[in-house]
C-alpha cells in the first residue's frame, strides 16, 4: 500500500514579496504570454523554476542561488503541509507530503496514458534540479479518515495567495507527531489513484531507475485529496484540429461516427449545456456551431465510454481515408472558440467531462484513458512547497 511520509519542504521567505506574487500554475498550462506575465510580476516567481526561459541549466543555478540568499528557506524538520483551493462556496483540502513510488498498477494507480515530449522536458528538469517543484494530485479513498486529518484549525499558517481567477491558495504546517501518523495511515489504506500529473509520476519513476539519482529521488511530491465528489472538479479537455486538408467538410464527413446537427446557441460557451442534455459532443467552426452525438457503432468501438475515446475512433478512420488531421490540446470553450474565431485552429471538437466513478474505475481496473482527457480544477499552485531531492 502506498507510503507517504512528511518531508522538510523548501519554502519562499516571507521577505521574498506577497505569495501571489511568487506562485504560478504548473507547467503544462503556461502559454507563452503567461509566462512572461509571472516574469514580470516578480524576479524570483516560480516560473523561472518551473518553465524556465533559459533552460533546465538556468533553473537548477536559480534554486540554489534563491537557496543560498535566503530567499528560500529550508524547514529544519519534517511535516506534512495542508493546502486549501477555495472558489467561491467550493473547496478543496488536502495533504502534501512525499509519496514513495513504485510501479504503476500496486500501491498508485494511474488512469490516464501520457505523451513523449512532454516526458522528455520533465525528465530533464528533474535530472538537472534534483528537485520536486510541482506537485502530482492523487486521490485516496480513506473513508473519511484523510479528509479529518487535513482540517487546518490550530495550525501554522504559511502562506495565503489570491491567483488570476480568483481562486484562494491556502496552506498550514503540520507537524504534531500524532496528526501526522493518522495522515500517513489514512493514505496506506487504499491505492493512490493519480488525479493530475501523470507525465511527472512516469518521469519520477525514471529518474528513480538512473544511475547517480539524487538520495530523495524514491519518493515524489504528491497532494493527497480524498476521493469524494465535494473534494474535486474535472472539467474536460477539448481537440484544436489544425492541418484539415482541402475538401474536407467536418459536419459532413464526420457522419459515419456521429449525428451532426446544427446547435441551437449561438456562442460556444452555451454548448456544455446543450451537450449535456442532448448526449452530444459539439463542433466549433469559423462558419458555426453543430452537435454531434455519437452513433451506436462509434460508441461500440470506443476503448471506453468517453467522449475521447469515441472521437479517436472518428479520427482514426479519417485518416484510413487519406482525411488526416493534426490535434492539439485545450481546455475552456470559450478559450477554444476564440482559437477557431482567430485561425490559431481551424476546427474544434469539445468533449464532455468524464465523471469521477469512470475515473475510478479506469485506475481500478488497470486502464488508461486517451491523453489529455480530465482537467482537474482548480489547478494546483507551483511555488509554495517544493521538495528537494539533493
Amino acid at each position: 500500500m502506498p507510503r507517504f511520509e512528511p518531508f522538510p519542504a523548501v519554502r519562499y521567505s516571507p521577505t521574498a514579496g506577497d505569495p501571489a506574487d511568487l506562485v504560478a500554475p504548473p507547467y503544462d498550462v503556461i502559454g507563452p504570454d503567461e509566462r512572461a506575465a509571472l516574469e514580470a510580476r516578480s524576479a524570483v516567481n516560480a516560473v523561472r523554476l518551473e518553465l524556465p526561459s533559459d533552460g533546465h541549466g538556468g533553473a537548477a543555478q536559480r534554486f540554489r542561488a534563491w537557496l543560498d540568499d535566503g530567499i528560500l528557506v529550508r524547514d529544519a524538520t519534517p511535516a506534512f503541509y495542508v493546502y486549501r483551493m477555495t472558489a467561491g462556496a467550493r473547496s478543496t483540502t488536502g495533504v502534501l507530503g512525499a509519496l514513495e513510488l513504485e510501479p504503476p498498477g500496486r500501491g498508485i494507480l494511474p488512469h490516464e496514458r501520457t505523451t513523449a515530449k512532454d516526458k522528455s522536458d520533465r525528465l530533464g528538469i528533474l535530472r538537472t534540479t534534483q528537485v520536486n517543484l510541482s506537485p502530482i494530485w492523487g486521490l485516496s479513498a480513506a473513508d473519511g479518515r484523510l479528509a479529518d486529518a487535513a482540517q487546518p484549525e490550530g495550525l501554522e499558517a504559511l502562506a495565503s495567495a489570491v491567483d488570476d481567477e480568483g481562486i484562494v491558495h491556502e496552506l498550514w504546517r503540520l507537524d504534531d507527531p500524532q496528526r501526522m501518523a493518522e495522515v500517513t495511515a489514512a493514505v496506506a489504506a487504499q491505492p493512490v489513484l493519480i488525479a493530475d500529473g501523470h507525465h511527472r509520476f512516469e518521469v519520477a519513476n525514471a529518474y528513480r531507475a538512473e544511475e547517480g539519482a539524487a538520495p530523495g529521488a524514491p519518493a515524489i511530491l504528491a497532494y493527497l485529496v480524498e476521493l469524494a465528489e465535494d473534494q474535486l472538479a474535472v472539467h474536460p479537455i477539448h481537440r484544436l484540429l489544425s492541418d484539415v486538408p482541402a475538401g474536407l467538410s467536418l459536419p459532413a464527413d464526420l457522419t459515419p461516427w456521429f449525428q451532426v446537427t446544427p446547435a441551437a446557441v449561438d456562442d460556444a460557451e452555451q454548448l456544455p449545456a446543450a451537450m449535456a442534455e442532448e448526449g452530444a459532443l459539439a463542433l466549433v467552426l469559423p462558419e458555426g456551431l453543430w452537435l454531434a452525438r455519437p452513433r451506436a457503432t462509434t460508441t461500440a468501438a470506443a476503448d471506453a465510454d468517453l467522449d475521447s475515446c469515441r472521437l479517436d475512433v472518428a479520427l482514426a478512420g479519417l485518416a484510413a481515408l487519406g482525411k488526416e488531421v493534426t490535434v492539439r490540446f485545450q481546455h475552456g470553450a470559450g478559450i477554444v472558440a476564440d482559437a477557431v474565431r482567430k485561425g490559431d485552429a481551424d476546427a474544434a471538437v469539445l468533449l464532455r467531462p468524464a465523471t469521477i466513478d469512470q475515473i475510478a474505475a479506469t485506475g481500478a481496473g488497470g486502464d488508461r484513458m486517451p491523453p489529455k482527457t480530465t482537467f482537474f480544477w482548480p489547478k494546483l499552485r507551483t511555488g509554495l512547497v517544493f521538495r528537494d531531492l539533493a
